[in-house]
């Protein structure tokens, strides 16, 4: 008896001087769900009407109106949250945040809408039937989330030259005909709202043009009229030849979404031509990322990270881990996992009551530009908490070696 209660005494004394165990994913989506809770209320006491986020910088959050290509996620944030809570509290408050992008449908000057749009009224169409009272206001003209989302789709679609074959980015500038890697993730609205061929069209031309031997994504490609290629750059990362970390996320979430998109209308083949190139893109990516899974701002630097980055990449992996048949053992899996423990961290989420009401520190708008360099971003918190409900807290994927 005496040997009985020693041995465990022993195992006990090793059970409190072992190491922690490691939070749980369900535990993980949980803080992170509530310090959400917390910092979008934050955020609104701080917004003026009509003024959506932009970043916080210099112990101010800096803000911007409609027309910024980021101001659906603000919103799209609050629709997360209602969406993990059920709390009506988030879902007036995304409602109240949404409405006003009902006057993008006035503007047509880039390709943002899908952006824009998609985190909002996307969100909003889900979660509200168009007979709700609180879907209408003066701002929205009485129109339901369905109807803003077709006639924004119509406005993007109308961007596509057909000689051309891709959608226009931008208007008026110092290229001829741009088309960015961004304008990948415009294509949902297409697909769910709009004209789907044209959506087909843009991704297989881009995938003709925009992408190197190796896999990796140019940043913008400018069009002659006849649509032949005129000059490739990459204009946000540190050389025309090196990977933009944030190019590189949205072309593999891109390719990753349009997959997902022709496998639920039962068209294999688009499907198939579009994951491969999101998947050649990924065999790139996953030994490349530091050992914390955020990356650095471009590939080729070793100077700031981009959270920003890091989220939508792991949103990207998991569709594809989804398309692939959700095994345990898949690298995207356990790098997804790897990439949001990191970014859950002190070192990336906020404290509360703290930063404007962001989530996340440590993103980067553009660094060549010297715009938004080491700061929160609305972005960067809608995919970060869209790559946790993504995140499948039953399954434990193995370790990336």
């Amino acid at each position: 008896m005496r040997r009985l209660t020693l041995l465990l005494a022993a195992l006990a004394a090793l059970s409190c001087t072992g190491s922690p165990r490691q939070e749980t994913m369900a535990d993980l989506r949980a803080r992170v769900i509530e310090r959400a809770r917390v910092q979008t209320v934050y955020m609104d006491s701080l917004l003026t009407d009509g003024r959506c986020p932009r970043t916080f910088q210099g112990d101010s959050l800096v803000t911007t109106d409609i027309g910024w290509w980021c101001s659906g996620f603000y919103p799209g944030v609050l629709w997360q949250v209602y969406e993990a809570t059920e709390d009506t509290l988030f879902r007036d408050l995304a409602v109240k945040h949404t409405l006003p992008l009902a006057g993008l449908l006035e503007r047509n000057t880039d390709h943002d809408i899908g952006f824009q749009l998609m985190s909002s009224f996307g969100k909003m169409a889900r979660h509200l039937p168009s007979d709700d009272p609180s879907c209408h206001s003066e701002r929205s003209e009485g129109i339901s989330p369905k109807t803003v989302l077709t006639r924004g789709a119509g406005i993007l679609a109308a961007r596509l030259d057909p000689a051309v074959g891709v959608i226009r980015s931008w208007n008026g500038n110092q290229w001829n005909y741009p088309v960015i890697i961004d304008n990948m993730m415009n294509l949902e609205l297409l697909m769910e709202y709009g004209d789907r061929a044209v959506a087909e069209r843009h991704a297989l031309t881009t995938a003709a043009n925009h992408f190197r031997e190796d896999g990796t994504t140019w940043h913008l490609v400018d069009y002659a009229d006849d649509g032949s290629v005129l000059g490739k750059q990459t204009v946000q990362g540190y050389a025309d030849d090196s990977a933009w970390a944030r190019g590189q996320a949205w072309a593999l979430y891109g390719y990753a979404m349009m997959a997902r998109e022709e496998r639920k209308i039962g068209n294999e083949d688009l499907a198939k031509t579009f994951y491969e190139v999101s998947a050649k893109l990924e065999g790139w990516i996953l030994p490349r990322l530091p050992e914390d899974g955020v990356p650095y701002w471009d590939f080729s630097q070793t100077d700031c990270r981009d959270a920003s980055a890091g989220a939508i990449i792991a949103c990207g992996l998991l569709q594809l881990w989804e398309f692939r048949g959700r095994t345990p053992d898949d690298p995207a899996l356990a790098m997804a996992e790897r990439i949001l423990r990191t970014l859950a961290s002190p070192e990336y989420l906020v404290e509360p009551r703290t930063h404007g009401g962001f989530l996340l520190k440590h993103s980067v708008g553009s660094l060549p530009g010297h715009s938004e360099v080491d700061v929160p971003l609305t972005y960067a918190d809608y995919y970060f908490l869209e790559a946790l409900s993504l995140f499948p807290v039953s399954v434990t994927p193995l370790k990336v070696n």
